[in-house]
């Protein structure tokens, strides 16, 4: 009896590379698959990754977790033809990304410096009231004081107490000017009130000429002469003896004009607005300088003679 079994007949070479093929791209896919459900067993979500890389899903994947998975069957596959497929493979691409670079840029520092700081400024010191300046060959009579009138018209008493004091008496001006006589004659006394304005003539308030006062000095002690139309060249002796000269002139020692004034007795005197008394202490060649109450300042000669002439040259002298 013959046996019905055949011996296959050999399939052509070519059939057999495309199931060799089938048969690794089949196992390599289920080596890829259960590595990759074995990985999501440690690591959630990386059986999704797995199997997205093998068949390249481009639709958003349901994540896969742990104990989810149901095993369905396979669909039916049938066996390929004699075409050669290529099979797709997945490639990496790399995608540029932009960072952000911090890059330090060097600032400017300021390095302190080794300055030594300044040492403070000195004190202020109020600066006195600067010297008279004299001329190289003037005369000078340097040791007399004067002080400010304490009186609106005391001129005369103020002068004549610090022309005293360089001679030696010590008089206060309040007493010398009480001292005076009263009249509306200033050739016999103080006419007025002292502490009225200035710039009137008698009868109203004025002030004194040279006879009571030099009266009044002698009185003290101190040898006063009243004079009249005394030059220059007398006051320049008195200075070169060292003897200043009280001098009847116009405030500031300016220009002004006289004035003539009948008195209650019927006597006309010679007067002028704005009467004054300075020292005169020193001369040079063009000027005279004047002590006048707490100042010293300088006049030239016309200037001064001038002033002095208003009241015809009237001055009180030191008679030795």
């Amino acid at each position: 009896m013959k046996s019905s079994f055949r011996v296959p007949a050999q399939l052509p070479r070519a059939q057999w590379s495309v199931l060799f093929v089938l048969l690794v791209v089949i196992l390599v896919g289920m080596g890829l698959l259960l590595g990759a459900l074995a990985a999501d067993l440690f690591f959630p979500g990386g059986a999704r990754a797995a199997i997205s890389y093998v068949v390249g899903a481009s639709s958003p994947a349901t994540p896969i977790f742990p104990g989810s998975m149901t095993q369905t069957s396979s669909p039916f596959l049938p066996l390929p033809t004699n075409t050669i497929t290529a099979t797709p493979t997945a490639t990496s691409t790399s995608t540029a990304t932009a960072t952000s670079t911090v890059t330090s840029t060097p600032t400017e520092t300021e390095v302190p410096t080794n300055t030594p700081t300044p040492p403070p400024p000195p004190p202020t010191r109020t600066p006195k009231p600067p010297e008279p300046v004299y001329p190289s060959d003037s005369v000078i009579i340097g040791n007399i004081t004067g002080y400010p009138q304490s009186y609106n018209l005391s001129c005369e008493s103020r002068s004549a107490v610090d022309w005293a004091r360089y001679f030696g008496v010590n008089i206060s001006e309040t007493e010398f000017l009480n001292a005076l006589p009263s009249s509306d004659d200033p050739n016999q006394g103080f006419v007025g009130n002292v502490n009225d304005y200035g710039g009137q003539i008698p009868p109203n308030s004025y002030g004194v000429h040279a006879d009571p006062v030099a009266k009044l000095l002698r009185a003290y002690g101190v040898p006063a002469t009243a004079v009249y139309s005394m030059s220059a060249e007398a006051i320049r002796r008195e200075i070169d003896a060292g003897r200043p000269v009280i001098a009847w002139v116009i405030v500031g020692t300016r220009p002004g004009y006289p004035a003539i004034y009948r008195t209650e007795a019927g006597d006309d005197v010679l007067v002028a607005p704005n009467e004054h008394t300075v020292i005169v202490i020193g001369y040079d060649p063009t000027g005279v300088t004047i002590l006048d109450g707490g100042t010293i300042y300088w006049r030239n000669w016309e200037t001064f003679m001038a002033s002095f002439s208003v009241l015809n040259y009237m001055a009180v002298t030191y008679s030795s």
